[in-house]
């Protein structure tokens, strides 16, 4: 277990400490998908919902789950983020939307968790909002797609 970096020398789980890393800037971008019916897309871009602009409470979520991660993930530190930014794409062929997320901050360890979190939360948000109309939803793919900064270097899933 010597290169999973939250277990102890007995094999505990603990938080890492960070205290001697440089402070860097880090930045992870994360993506995930949700299909849904033709129809429920269409209500989304019309806004005929009841709860409301789902894309408006899905960015808000996204931020809000990227700010949340360390109460969510337990080894996960609090971390200054400097920045988040959400999107949406349309997937007109598979009727759904993908949501990306990326987040920045200057600090001593990575944000990948926080764009995960953001993308997860995002995805949930939209299911709640839109579950009274369409239960059978699909939230797929939640993934890394790249991160830069830190010891360990830039990775991508490209």
């Amino acid at each position: 277990m010597s290169d999973l970096t939250h277990f102890d020398e007995s094999g505990r789980a603990r938080m890492v400490d960070v205290s001697a890393k440089d402070v860097t800037t880090r930045t992870a971008i994360a993506s995930g998908v949700i299909r849904m019916l033709p129809e429920t897309l269409q209500r989304i871009y019309s806004g005929d919902l009841k709860k409301g602009d789902v894309l408006a409470v899905a960015d808000v979520a996204a931020v809000m789950g990227a700010k949340k991660t360390p109460d969510l993930i337990p080894m996960c530190h609090p971390l200054m983020l400097s920045g988040i930014h959400v999107s949406f794409t349309e997937l007109e062929q598979k009727s759904g939307l993908k949501v990306e997320v990326s987040v920045k901050c200057n600090g001593k360890t990575g944000v990948e968790m926080e764009a995960l979190t953001a993308v997860s939360t995002a995805l949930l948000t939209i299911y709640d909002m839109c579950k009274a109309v369409d239960k059978g939803m699909s939230i797929e793919n939640v993934r890394l797609e790249k991160k830069q900064g830190g010891k360990s270097g830039d990775w991508s899933r490209e």
